[in-house]
Parts: C-alpha cells; sequence; structure tokens
C-alpha cells in the first residue's frame, strides 16, 4: 500500500545517513509498498543518487528485504528551472541526456529510470515575466529560457517515449503552451495546485494528476473547491505523492517529510473520494503499472 510518485531519497539520505535512508526502505517494504519514485533536479544527479540508494540496499540484512526494496524503487532524472540550469540549458540538457541513456540501459541494483523530470515552470520563485522582479538579474532571455529548459526536457522525453514529472507553480499558462507545442501529453502533474479548469485543461490532454500532502491543509474558505477538484479527477488518472522532504501532511505538518506519512495523505484522499484507503491503494499502483514501463530486475 501507499505508493509515492514523488520524493526526494537524496535529500533524505543527505540530512539522515545511508542507515536512516536504509531503514526507510525497510519501513516501506514492511508497509508493501508497491511503487516509489526518486525524483531528481538536477542534471547531473541520477549517478549519485543510484550511488546513494545501492549503499543503502546493501546495509538491508534479509536479502527478501532488499529484493523487494529494488522492486519497488524507481527513479527519474531531470533538471529542475534554477537560474544556472536556465542559463546554461543546452550543456545541461546534453549531460542530461547522456545520463538517462545510460540508466535506460542499466537496471543492476537500482539504476531503474522510469522517467524525465522534474522538469518545469516555477513563477513563484522565478520571476513570472519582466516585471519589477526583475532587479534579483532575471531578463527577458532568462524567462524564454526558462521556458525553453523545459521543452528541451519535454522534447528528450518525447524521443524516448517516457512520461514526464512536471513541476508547475504559478505558471498554469506557460505550462500548458510548453507541452503543447512540444506535442507530449504523457506523465504528471506533479504536487497540484491548479482549480477544476486548469485540471481539465491537463486531464483532456491525457496527463495523471497527483495530489501531495498540500491538500491536507487547505483553507477552510477553499475546501468545498479543493474536495470537488478530488473527486473530478478520474480513478485512472489520480496518483499520490509526498514530496519528501517537503510539504508534511497534517497531523505532521512543519516536520521533515517522508514516504512513510503519505498514508495520512491517502486517508484524507480516501475520504473525500468515499473509498476505502485499501481501494485508492489500488487504484494509485494500477495507475503506477500503466504510466511507466518499470523494468524487471
Amino acid at each position: 500500500m501507499y505508493s509515492d510518485t514523488h520524493f526526494h531519497f537524496h535529500y533524505l539520505v543527505e540530512k539522515f545517513g545511508l542507515p536512516w535512508g536504509a531503514g526507510l526502505l525497510a519501513d516501506l517494504v514492511a508497509n508493501d509498498c508497491f511503487f516509489a519514485l526518486d525524483i531528481g533536479t538536477k542534471s547531473d544527479d541520477f549517478p549519485v543518487r543510484i550511488k546513494e540508494a545501492a549503499a543503502c540496499l546493501d546495509l538491508l540484512d534479509s536479502k527478501d528485504v532488499r529484493s523487494k526494496a529494488r522492486s519497488m524503487l524507481c527513479f527519474s532524472a531531470g533538471i529542475w528551472p534554477a537560474e544556472e540550469a536556465i542559463r546554461h540549458r543546452h550543456e545541461q540538457v546534453k549531460e542530461l541526456s547522456m545520463y538517462i541513456q545510460e540508466g535506460l540501459g542499466n537496471h543492476a541494483h537500482a539504476a531503474r529510470l522510469v522517467a524525465v523530470g522534474e522538469c518545469g515552470l516555477d513563477h513563484h520563485w522565478n520571476p513570472s515575466g519582466v516585471d519589477a522582479r526583475s532587479s534579483n538579474g532575471w531578463d527577458e532571455a532568462l524567462y524564454k529560457g526558462e521556458a525553453e529548459l523545459f521543452m528541451l526536457q519535454l522534447e528528450l522525453a518525447k524521443s524516448l517515449s517516457l512520461p514526464v514529472i512536471v513541476h508547475s507553480r504559478e505558471a498554469f499558462d506557460g505550462t500548458l503552451a510548453c507541452i503543447d507545442e512540444v506535442g507530449w501529453h504523457k506523465g504528471i502533474i506533479h504536487c497540484y495546485s491548479y482549480g477544476m479548469d486548469e485540471a481539465r485543461a491537463f486531464l483532456d490532454r491525457g496527463w495523471h494528476i497527483a495530489l501531495g500532502g498540500a491538500v491536507t491543509y487547505t483553507k477552510k474558505r477553499l475546501m468545498e473547491q479543493m474536495e470537488a477538484l478530488v473527486r473530478y479527477i478520474p480513478d485512472d488518472r489520480l496518483l499520490l505523492e509526498t514530496d519528501a522532504p517537503y510539504l508534511a501532511p497534517v497531523p505532521c505538518r512543519g516536520q521533515v517529510n517522508t514516504p512513510l506519512l503519505i498514508s495520512h495523505t491517502y486517508e484524507f484522499i480516501a475520504k473525500i473520494r468515499g473509498v476505502s484507503v485499501e481501494e485508492l491503494s489500488r487504484i494509485v499502483d494500477d495507475n503506477c503499472k500503466s504510466l511507466f514501463t518499470i523494468p524487471a530486475l
């Protein structure tokens, strides 16, 4: 139960250490987690992340637990739209492509790469255009470069027939323009933060929508709209995630998030949709199977 389609294992291991990471994998196995997707954010982080994961797996005493953890753990590789990445986007996407090509041919240990991302547009942290916020060094070229970095990764995913993990924050129109320009509509709008109309636009194009812990602390005045959105997403397009170590759900808000806390989000979503947690877990697991081509070990 409790698949997690978006967490940052590398960040958690950096913070807590390899033995803690091994313990997390063992706990996920004990919870019968079917699918756990570790997400990339930098052009060169994929080999570092698989090395760390392999080291954690090697610390597991039980051969059976190691086997189940390997079967559960998969990876994406992508470039989050940080300023340095945008400025050097062509070189960085070339480097990313090299590591992805290598990863697709290497299923040893935990090196099972199943998606491109996370990548996309962030107009919360990045300026949404050439305006007063450009005093921080942003200009029109950098603003347009953010969209180009995203589209380069969409094109890479399209060429490899891989799903994309899309980061879209306060950037719905730009995100839609980019995915329509490339014409690749396979993947996840992660940590979904828009409304019903925006969801309809993504769903009509074939995208999956992933809900995270943030839905559990929706403001009261917005709760009715959020619940309507949660009920609106079709069974075959719904995924759940943590974005750990960020966005811990209620009642753990403010803590470091981990995939173990996703049970609270499952319980919250299941209640709104009027299904059991077990049925919701089955729905999410089935969607993981249909969206991702998971290599056999």
